[in-house]
């Protein structure tokens, strides 16, 4: 064995001669190759004995100890000096005794020689080089206290520089923050820092951005293209990071993939720095969305209500930046009952809401009113025609806004086609519409809720008189189970062939349920002023919070699935 020769490398660095292909990713550290060029470790003339290929390896703690269960002691990445008074005396004990080290994954085994232990014993040598630990011996006497003092004066010294280069990565982030940049700033600016493609996704693990190092390495692949084929699974060696939201929530994950280059120990330290910045970008993005959401539903709501001059409200439609052509305006309100939106809740609504309606390839102005629960809209149509078509595509991008945000399904109520002076009132209307509707359709048509906003008053009144109606005309259906037969024969407009179609019974099985019906109820169900009562009674069964099947929540007579509401009764 040749002795260890120090090389002339800068401190920092890992000696060349030494390392062979070292990862990149521990350049710098405190290596097995770095404590050896320390003055006093180099004072004890050490000698490499066994997997000098691998002196690369970091060096987390320096320990000394003499007593042969000096393994159990030990977490990993030590250093380890001794005399060898642990070693055991027998050829067995020591091969033990190296391999319980090997397998602790300690850094290296330090003897120094003396008069205890003259020279290292075979077994020593052997099990150390079978097993890959590092071993080093000592030709002369040294302080242990001396050696471990340096060693860790050396880490604090390292653990300090990383946290400098990781301060200057943050404090540059923070300028480009100050200086009006966001989210894709600062990520290219970390992608810069690491050499490596960066990305932030959902929790889920949904792409939201990807930054690449400028200029990209020769022969790299783009970001995307390296999510494409690695994507949330990332590489070994990578660095994830949680951003943090309100309270324990993970608001996004910070990634980087070693795709250029190995990750260092500052990479980490910096991430962990960027993460923080992100959480406070994504933060504010999310409560100004949510001020200028509640600015729009301040304003759509004062047109509804008749405090905003007409001859004024295009001018400030324009300032909230909502510019329709000449054609003619759609309102519409979605109803969210308040209690299910977290505090924290309406900034992810406002803002998933808004994504979903820039898809739907018309002009658009949302807006947020928390106190009532709602977000009321107004679209600019090209012609009047476009009505149907457009109402379908908002909702759609409505309820898909409403489930990003984790919400149930919302009500959407879609208004008569307006100009400015008729908007607001066509507002206030859809407005009280969606109060009255339900959320078991796409969106409901305001024109056909005229009934159900009748009723919606009447039970608003809260004297008792629409449940009184209700109990004294549908009474005793009202946990029977014929109540179904009387919903489809209404529904069907008392054709009774179409309502034996629906409920799947032959002609003979409904005709005599209707006949018990009749009785039940004492009514002639052919007489259409009975025909009317019984629909209505019907209809405001769900606004009395009914009893029986389908309840408060149950299907209102004379609906189908379609994308309007409205009742045929005969």
């Amino acid at each position: 064995m040749e002795p260890y020769a120090p090389s002339s490398a800068a401190p920092g660095d890992v000696p060349g001669n030494v390392l062979g292909n070292a990862p990149a990713g521990v350049q710098g550290a405190v290596t097995v190759a770095r404590a050896l060029e320390l003055p006093a470790l180099r004072r004890g003339l050490p000698e490499v004995m066994a997997a000098g290929d691998r002196l690369h390896r970091p060096v987390r703690w320096a320990h000394a100890g003499e007593v042969p269960y000096i393994a159990d002691l030990l977490k990993g990445g030590e250093l380890l000096l001794t005399t060898g008074l642990g070693l055991g005396g027998r050829p067995a004990e020591q091969r033990a005794f190296v391999r319980r080290l090997a397998e602790r994954d300690i850094a290296a085994l330090v003897v120094e020689l003396g008069s205890r232990l003259p020279t290292l014993p075979a077994a020593v040598v052997d099990t150390a080089r079978s097993c890959g630990l590092p071993l080093v011996q000592l030709h002369r006497e040294v302080p242990f206290v001396a050696v471990t003092e340096e060693i860790h004066t050396e880490l604090v010294n390292e653990h300090y520089a990383l946290l400098r280069r990781a301060e200057d990565v943050h404090r540059r982030c923070t300028e480009v923050l100050l200086g009006g940049g966001g989210v894709p700033e600062v990520l290219r600016l970390f992608a810069d820092f690491t050499g490596n493609p960066v990305f932030l996704q959902t929790p889920e693990g949904r792409l939201l951005y990807a930054a690449g190092p400028s200029p990209a390495p020769p022969g790299a692949a783009e970001p995307l293209q390296v999510w494409d084929g690695l994507g949330a699974a990332g590489l070994p060696g990578g660095v994830v990071v949680d951003v943090p939201g309100h309270g324990p929530a993970v608001r996004a994950r910070l990634s980087v993939l070693p795709v250029n280059a190995p990750l260092a120990p500052v990479h980490r330290i910096a991430a962990d720095r960027a993460a923080g910045l992100l959480a406070v970008v994504l933060l504010q993005a999310r409560q100004e969305e949510e001020l200028a959401a509640r600015g729009r539903g301040d304003f759509l709501t004062d047109l509804a209500e008749g405090r905003l001059e007409v001859a004024e409200a295009p001018a400030q439609a324009r300032v909230l930046g909502f510019r329709p052509g000449p054609g003619p305006l759609l309102p519409v309100v979605t109803r969210l009952p308040a209690e299910l939106v977290p505090a924290d809740g309406w900034s992810a609504l406002a803002g998933a809401v808004r994504q979903e309606l820039a898809r739907v390839g018309a002009p658009v102005l949302v807006g947020v009113r928390l106190p009532e629960g709602r977000v009321p809209l107004l679209v600019g149509l090209r012609g009047e025609d476009e009505r149907e078509a457009v109402a379908g595509r908002v909702a759609a991008a409505l309820r898909a806004g409403a489930a990003r945000a984790g919400l149930r399904p919302p009500v959407v109520v879609v208004g008569g086609t307006a100009t400015w002076a008729t908007a607001g009132a066509e507002l206030r209307h859809a407005a009280e519409a969606a109060e009255a509707a339900r959320s078991d359709r796409p969106w409901h048509d305001v024109r056909r809720l005229a009934v159900d906003v009748l009723l919606w008053r009447l039970r608003s009144h809260g004297d008792g008189e629409l449940a009184a109606f209700v109990d004294r005309v549908i009474g005793p259906l009202l946990a029977h189970e014929l109540l179904p037969t009387l919903e489809a024969y209404l529904a069907c407009g008392g054709r009774k062939a179409e309502t034996a179609r629906e409920l799947h019974v032959n002609r003979q099985t409904l005709y005599d349920r209707l006949g018990r019906i009749g009785r039940l109820l004492g009514v002639d169900l052919e007489d259409p002023e009975t025909a009317l009562a019984l629909g209505l009674a019907l209809r405001a069964r769900r606004h009395v919070g009914g009893r029986g099947r389908g309840g408060a929540d149950g299907p209102l007579p004379g609906q189908s699935g379609s994308g309007q509401s409205g009742g045929r009764v005969g």
